[in-house]
């Protein structure tokens, strides 16, 4: 921390403080909150560069978790106001000779620091004034499962965080009451996914069913025209129009565009039947079909069975889904791109209509 990589990030650290109005630190390379917000927003700046996104899973979880300590310990500097991303962009000055792909995703970088800082900030003073008024004069040793859980699930505090503060306080938090109080969220999750999965349809008309159709039409379509890394991220369809977010790092062209289009309107017009058949998860592979969700096929398989229903339109699409469908692709009428735009880092957006 004492090394010139890490002077500037504290002289910000010191200019924010100061702007501030707040107490100076003698030496913030060796403030433990200095440090803390120095070293997690250096590694959340070179992760987001590199594609990750703040989840509740995996590596956006560890990203999500780097995030919101980081601004805690703001909170604990006297911070009120978002910081982050004025510490980032002295990550992305310093290193960027190293690291050019720094400056050329710093848009992107900077937009899912702000979105998380605003996301956390949101319930933070909620979370430690619940946190307080539960420990604060209390003779209890152990924060309970059911209280880092609830923690984390209504103020998304990361388990690590409830760790931290409650041994501030001299408490122990029960980590293992804590999994089971999050496995027991788990398992219901798995049942509402086997009931209710409907491939993100708000609901289930007609018109929605149509656009359905039309959602796995235009994957299709984006595959061909910009390649097989293409793959499905989410999806929202209403009576009125279709979202499909995909992975793609670029803008598409008006060119790209108005190709993925014809190629959907060339397969409406074919009047390809849109054949359902159910098979287990390892022969839909094995045909040729796109898991969409591998999550929650498995949360479906944990819940009833084995199998899964796959949807094809012919020759040009194949996809696990859990439907429903138009009967054919003749029935969809025109196809129309409305909007393409930028979802998150590595996530592009449609957003189309049948006419």
């Amino acid at each position: 921390f004492d090394t010139e990589l890490f002077l500037p990030i504290f002289e910000k650290i010191e200019e924010i403080l100061s702007e501030a109005k707040l107490q100076p630190i003698r030496s913030l390379a060796s403030d433990k909150s200095c440090r803390i917000i120095a070293d997690h927003l250096k590694a959340a700046t070179f992760m987001i560069a590199d594609g990750v996104e703040p989840l509740n899973v995996g590596r956006g979880y560890v990203l999500r978790r780097l995030i919101r300590r980081a601004i805690r310990h703001g909170k604990l500097l006297g911070i009120d106001k978002n910081f982050i991303i004025h510490i980032s962009s002295i990550v992305v000055k310093v290193y960027n000779d190293f690291y050019p792909e720094l400056e050329v995703n710093k848009d992107k970088i900077f937009k899912e620091l702000e979105k998380e800082e605003n996301k956390f900030r949101a319930t933070l003073e909620k979370g430690l004034k619940e946190f307080e008024k539960i420990f604060s004069g209390s003779k209890l040793s152990v924060v309970s499962g059911k209280v880092a859980f609830d923690l984390y699930q209504t103020y998304g505090f990361p388990l690590e965080l409830t760790i931290e503060m409650a041994k501030e306080k001299g408490l122990e938090v029960d980590e293992k009451g804590f999994q089971e109080e999050y496995n027991k969220h788990q398992e219901l999750s798995k049942t509402a996914a086997a009931g209710q999965f409907k491939g993100g349809l708000a609901e289930a008309s007609e018109a929605t069913a149509r656009l359905h159709t039309a959602t796995h039409l235009l994957l299709a379509a984006l595959r061909e025209v910009l390649g097989p890394h293409v793959y499905q991220k989410g999806s929202n369809i209403t009576p009125e129009r279709l979202r499909l977010d995909f992975a793609h790092n670029l803008k598409m062209s008006p060119e790209e565009l108005e190709k993925a289009q014809n190629m959907v309107n060339e397969i409406i017009r074919t009047d390809v039947p849109m054949v359902c058949e159910e098979m287990t998860v390892e022969e839909a592979k094995a045909a040729g079909a796109i898991g969409v969700f591998e999550s929650k096929y498995h949360a479906i398989r944990q819940a009833g069975g084995d199998k899964v229903k796959v949807y094809r339109a012919g020759k040009y699409s194949s996809e696990i889904c859990g439907g429903p469908h138009a009967k054919s692709t003749g029935e969809l009428g025109h196809f129309k791109i409305i909007k393409e735009e930028a979802s998150s880092a590595g996530v592009r957006r449609i957003k189309a209509t049948l006419e």
